[in-house]
């Protein structure tokens, strides 16, 4: 993996995006409009992830745009805003945030941070004894939730499943969705950011 340019965005300016971005499913609405986002540092024992497996290559890609990152001079653990990089032979840039966590209150009263974007890099974050910056997410009004149950918290991430990479085995369960039609609680970051759908895997969120 080799990073032709980079170029590094503000805390303001992702924040003010965050707040534009829109459900995929209906493009006028912005879940996070009147929510209250910050960039807080937080150990990853206090999130939760919402699937039950990770995909090792996700792990190793992550891995190595960490060290061509920190060869230019920016810590994806800690942007402080967003950074958008094109990768050597692609045409298309990208665009990565900092691991997004919604707070979210569950049936049985619980409050939970979960990890709705960026959940790979987590777990590394666990792996590298580092905590953090996160852009955290609360407030967000309850006709949107985030489309998954919470499943393990940090603690018990060991738990999760480990596949070397896509496709998963067949009849694999790999999340407790809220709703049948879950697709309608997406969230479109991809409506105030470029690609980002694309830098993550589809099963890792990066």
């Amino acid at each position: 993996m080799k990073i032709k340019k980079v170029k590094k965005f503000s805390e303001r300016e992702l924040i003010r995006r965050l707040g534009e971005v829109t459900m995929l499913k209906a493009p006028r609405q912005k879940p996070y409009k009147e929510a209250v986002i910050t960039l807080e540092r937080l150990d990853t024992s206090e999130l939760w992830c919402p699937q039950r497996y990770l995909i090792e290559q996700n792990l190793t890609e992550i891995a190595e745009l960490n060290w061509e990152m920190r060869r230019l001079g920016v810590d994806i653990f800690n942007l402080s805003g967003y950074a958008r990089f094109l990768l050597e032979g692609e045409k298309e840039e990208h665009d990565i945030l900092p691991i997004i966590v919604e707070e979210s209150i569950e049936a049985d009263g619980r409050v939970v941070n979960i990890v709705c974007d960026g959940m790979h890099r987590a777990f590394l974050a666990k792996s590298y004894r580092i905590k953090p910056e996160v852009a955290f997410i609360r407030g967000i009004p309850k006709k949107f939730p985030y489309y998954n149950y919470p499943v393990y918290k940090g603690p018990d991430w060991d738990k999760l499943d480990m596949f070397a990479a896509l496709p998963l085995p067949e009849g694999y369960i790999k999340k407790w969705t809220r709703e049948k039609n879950y697709k309608a609680y997406y969230k479109n970051f991809n409506s105030q950011f470029k690609n980002v759908s694309v830098a993550r895997s589809e099963a890792g969120k990066g």
